[in-house]
């Protein structure tokens, strides 16, 4: 990537032509839980609002980096084209093909099935490269040293196990300990695809989580990921609970819950829909403590449950414990 030019004000007045703006560079890692069905993206860049440019992906499909001199383009297209059975080398290939810029673009590819490629154009800023293996790819450029892609590639093995976001999160955290971007700090993304894995089921992306500008973007994705995988959770029981699927709705909302307890932020919700879901499996008494802990947590929530269609069966022990006030 070229430095940043800060042209004179004279020559902006003057109506000169404005450079184009810096390039993403960067480093990511893509990668595929062909056990969970899940594909996802994390990158990390001292450039403004990364998460909008370089990450891509569909659940079933793949995910896709593109960074460096980067075509967005590359991202649906690529993907597209892995839908319709390419490789992942094949479609870089194809990506490429007519392409007058190829030297300058630097490209991740992972296919659902995990088949990884990773591209580094020869005009791409030193240092550049990456790296693959079992279902990931990892590639950077202008970064400090091979020891960055390294790391991140030795995270992502070493986690294996853990839920894809998590494995992501702690490979990017490795890559920026290892040095990361020579030229600091700015932005960071992380992105994960399943099916259904959206807010109601209706679209994919499980987890779609930005830190656009942040002196610390690392600490800061950390912090966003907490809260990101209860509400993936979250969103797994209360899609099954209106499915009519209470039992699969109570397990992913129990551990929605569980999650919750180290995130203030969003436990009394969640506790409030556990007592929506507890109730729905039959299960009244527990319906009725997670709902007083709801309620002790956010006094809020208590006008909502009076009236809430979905607490109806315990709705008398509800007027009687908090009654409306006169």
């Amino acid at each position: 990537m070229k430095p940043r030019i800060f042209w004179p004000a004279a020559l902006l007045l003057a109506g000169a032509a404005l450079a184009a703006p810096p390039n993403p560079s960067t480093f990511s890692i893509v990668a595929a839980d062909p056990a969970t069905g899940e594909v996802g993206v994390a990158v990390a860049s001292r450039f403004f609002a990364v998460g909008a440019v370089v990450p891509f992906a569909r659940a079933g499909v793949g995910a896709i980096a593109t960074q460096a001199t980067a075509n967005t383009s590359f991202g649906p297209r690529g993907l597209e084209l892995l839908a319709q059975g390419l490789t992942s080398e094949e479609v870089v290939t194809v990506l490429l093909r007519n392409d007058s810029d190829r030297d300058r673009r630097q490209i991740g590819v992972v296919s659902a099935a995990g088949h990884p490629w990773s591209f580094t154009g020869p005009g791409c800023g030193a240092w550049a490269g990456g790296r693959t293996g079992p279902a990931f790819a990892v590639q950077g450029n202008i970064l400090v040293g091979e020891a960055v892609v390294v790391a991140v590639e030795k995270s992502f093995l070493e986690s294996h196990g853990k839920p894809l976001a998590e494995r992501l999160l702690l490979a990017l955290k490795a890559g920026d300990a290892a040095g990361g971007d020579s030229r600091g700090r700015q932005s960071a993304a992380l992105l994960v695809a399943r099916e259904h894995g959206g807010y109601g089921g209706y679209l994919d992306n499980a987890i779609d989580i930005r830190v656009d500008d942040h002196a610390d973007p690392f600490g800061e994705l950390e912090r966003l990921l907490g809260i990101a995988l209860v509400n993936d959770l979250w969103n797994r029981g209360w899609t099954a609970f209106t499915e009519k699927r209470f039992d699969e709705a109570r397990s992913w909302q129990e551990q929605a819950a569980q999650r919750a307890q180290s995130q203030p932020a969003v436990l009394p919700e969640v506790l409030y829909d556990l007592a929506v879901i507890r109730l729905a499996a039959g299960d009244r008494e527990a319906a009725l403590q997670a709902l007083d802990a709801a309620l002790a947590a956010n006094p809020k929530l208590v006008a909502q449950a009076r009236s809430d269609s979905d607490l109806a069966a315990i709705r008398g022990v509800i007027e009687e414990r908090y009654p409306a006030p006169r």
